[in-house]
């Protein structure tokens, strides 16, 4: 037995103390990260076996081994090779009886959370009698496993809502939400989350002594909340509250598209906390989940999002100071993320407006994301506002964010390689100039490179790392490091009209003007858009981004395209000219009430075609509106594969998820074609070009794709 206490395993390894206290600390073997895996369970459930025979251990505290962070969850790898619901409710079911031999040790055990602790990792912590997290800015907790279109299968649905109650406790499991560790002992399900120094000697205190006695008013407040959580979770409670969280649901997503959380609320409402049959029911209802569609298609998005973290060599020069050109909405932004995320910022601009609109979103960045007063203080400190551009002169990153004028970014590149130190990395954040036109002023065109972000630039994760023929590959690298850097995703791009995210997000967006004009309802386009998957329908999106923007991407994308089939629209230019650009005037598409809530449609009649050849039931079926969008996205990408803009399908498939909100939950553009159908797909296409022209004609890329 005693060989047990002091032994070594493959992924654990035990040290009894001279407390008599039972160290059990995971550390993964061939692998930088904690991650839960049937050979790990197996070593674990042996460890416990031998405690509960019975040792001189007085308590067992479970810890990392890896700096990384405490358990990640469940190692999704071994999800892509079930091959039945059966087989994988077995394998939860084995978790299952592992982390309740755990919950039943009569010692006390604790886990010690410092860093990520999630999925899989907190429902082992909640196994525990105890939890105690370090507090600092790496410890995160919570139950994603919604994202990957299950739900937690490991007691998780149980064992929460009988912790703290089931509105807490359906909202992290619902959304997949992500606490840091105050938050989590505010909600209960942490004891004490407390400072590095000082988490051995919280430690030591839950592991020997004896809880002590309460006073009569924390004792009274303590029987209060026992009281709400057993009554949240009661047989006639839960149907009441479950309509309130459904609703909450369905404003959020679709059951049809994301299943998981609906049934995980289904299940705690016909089952609520009560064990064995609430777990039972959890791993058989998870079996099903992890082999649906869904599920595959979210696992192989997580991996694809994986690739483009790992895209960036951690050998590249880092960025300490970054100076952003242009204070505007793109620019102002960019310059509050990069000092958020801990760079030395500069911000310049000619209009001290523009920099002191930037510097107050900024601020309110900060206050959201930060919240503690020494922190927003630090990350303020950080963005500097210069108007006069002395940070050109010690930058080593510069970010253009100007105007969509050539000439205006040639002239401002020929200053800054005139200025910059010979080392800077000089960038554009332009959306649809390709960099061969902007380079062609510059005597070393090599230090040139386009970080493209998207708008909400705090909400959009992914950036495009934009390189042409000249680009130095060293310059790429450290631009790819430098997005990782603040926690964005780096997509790698050819210099093309549009790259990726906009060439194929544009042509849908056109289509959805296009209809427009033939009289479908704005509604019913953007319906149609959201029953497909989309976050937000293309009419809606044309409003939020601009109008006036819109526009000048679509000339600058048919000119260079030379797609002279489809023009564009004249609806658009009409709205334009006339100053009504979408949310920002409180006009576009659709009319706006001063809070930004959408009212009603714009008239478009004048705009409306009458063409014979379609269909009267092309006005109202919403099938028909849905495939005119989707196939301009498809055709588009499989043209985008065809001419080398990225390196494979699964970069193309991230790009469109992460860059524009493609449904996650099918996968991507390349695997939507691939599990549809390729033939099935063409010649639906085919019946498209034969009904509304060309547009539709199928890019000879198609072939590849087979």
């Amino acid at each position: 037995m005693n060989k047990m206490i002091t032994g070594k395993y493959d992924n654990w390894s035990l040290n009894l103390d001279e407390n008599n206290i039972l160290w059990c600390t995971l550390d993964r073997k061939d692998s930088s990260v904690n991650s839960l895996n049937q050979p790990i369970l197996r070593e674990f459930d042996q460890i416990l076996n031998g405690i509960a025979q019975g040792t001189q251990a007085k308590a067992l505290i479970i810890q990392s081994g890896k700096a990384s962070g405490f358990i990640a969850g469940a190692d999704i790898v071994q999800f892509k090779n079930l091959r039945s619901a059966e087989e994988a409710t077995k394998l939860i079911l084995k978790g299952q009886e592992v982390f309740n031999k755990l919950e039943n040790l009569s010692i006390p055990t604790i886990a010690a959370i410092s860093g990520f602790c999630l999925g899989g990792g907190l429902e082992l912590a909640l196994a525990c009698r105890y939890r105690i997290a370090e507090d600092n800015e790496k410890t995160k907790l919570g139950l994603p496993e919604v994202k990957l279109g299950i739900h937690p299968g490991w007691g998780g649905t149980i064992r929460l809502p009988a912790l703290i109650g089931a509105l807490p406790a359906m909202d992290l499991i619902l959304s997949g939400r992500i606490v840091n560790g105050k938050t989590a002992k505010k909600m209960g399900f942490v004891d004490e989350c407390v400072p590095k120094r000082t988490l051995y000697k919280a430690l030591m205190h839950y592991a020997l002594n004896t809880p002590i006695q309460a006073s009569c008013l924390n004792s009274w407040l303590t029987q209060i909340k026992q009281q709400w959580v057993r009554g949240s979770n009661h047989k006639y409670i839960r149907p009441l509250l479950a309509k309130l969280l459904y609703r909450q649901l369905e404003h959020k997503m679709k059951a049809a598209h994301y299943p998981a959380p609906f049934i995980a609320l289904r299940n705690w409402v016909e089952y609520g906390i009560n064990k064995p049959e609430a777990l039972l029911n959890e791993a058989n209802s998870i079996g099903q989940l992890i082999i649906s569609d869904t599920a595959q298609n979210l696992v192989s998005v997580f991996f694809k999002q994986e690739a483009l973290k790992n895209s960036a060599k951690s050998t590249a020069e880092p960025i300490k100071h970054l100076h952003v050109i242009g204070a505007g909405v793109m620019g102002g932004d960019i310059a509050a993320f990069a000092a958020l995320k801990g760079l030395q910022v500069t911000l310049q601009d000619q209009s001290p407006k523009l920099i002191g609109g930037a510097m107050k979103r900024a601020y309110d960045l900060a206050k959201k994301q930060l919240k503690e007063p020494h922190l927003i203080t630090a990350m303020m400190d950080r963005l500097t506002p210069d108007i006069e551009g002395k940070g050109i002169l010690k930058a080593d990153m510069i970010i253009e964010a100007i105007s969509e004028k050539l000439e205006a970014k040639q002239n401002l590149f020929k200053l800054l390689e005139s200025k910059a130190k010979p080392s800077a990395i000089l960038a554009t954040n332009t959306s649809t100039i390709p960099l061969e036109e902007i380079a062609t002023v510059l005597n070393q065109p090599n230090r040139l490179v386009g970080i493209h972000f998207f708008n909400p630039v705090a909400k959009m994760p992914l950036v495009e790392i934009i390189h042409s023929d000249k680009t130095h590959q060293a310059v790429l690298e450290t631009a790819s490091a430098f997005v990782r850097k603040i926690d964005k995703l780096p997509l790698r791009v050819k210099s093309a009209p549009g790259f990726l995210v906009n060439r194929i997000l544009l042509p849908y967006m056109m289509e959805a003007v296009v209809l427009l004009e033939e009289g479908v309802p704005a509604a019913l386009i953007d319906k149609a858009a959201c029953d497909f998957g989309m976050p937000m329908g293309p009419i809606e999106l044309a409003d939020k981004v601009g109008l006036d923007i819109c526009l000048h991407a679509l000339e600058k994308l048919t000119a260079t395209l030379g797609n002279n089939s489809t023009p564009v629209p004249e609806a658009l230019k009409h709205l334009v000219a006339q100053g009504y650009l979408g949310l920002k005037t409180g006009r576009g598409f659709y009319t706006y009430n001063q809070q930004g809530k959408k009212l009603k449609s714009a008239n478009l009649k004048s705009y409306t075609h009458k063409i014979d050849k379609i269909d009267k039931i092309a006005m109202t079926d919403i099938t028909e509106i849905t495939d005119r969008l989707t196939f301009r996205m498809l055709n588009e990408a499989v043209a985008c594969l065809r001419e080398g803009i990225v390196d494979s399908p699964e970069l193309l498939d991230a790009g469109c998820i992460f860059g524009f909100g493609f449904p996650p939950f099918r996968g991507g553009p390349m695997t939507y074609i691939k599990k549809e159908g390729h033939e099935k797909l063409l010649k639906q296409l085919e019946i498209l070009s034969a009904r509304y022209g060309n547009r539709f004609e199928a890019d000879k890329g198609w072939e590849q794709v087979a």
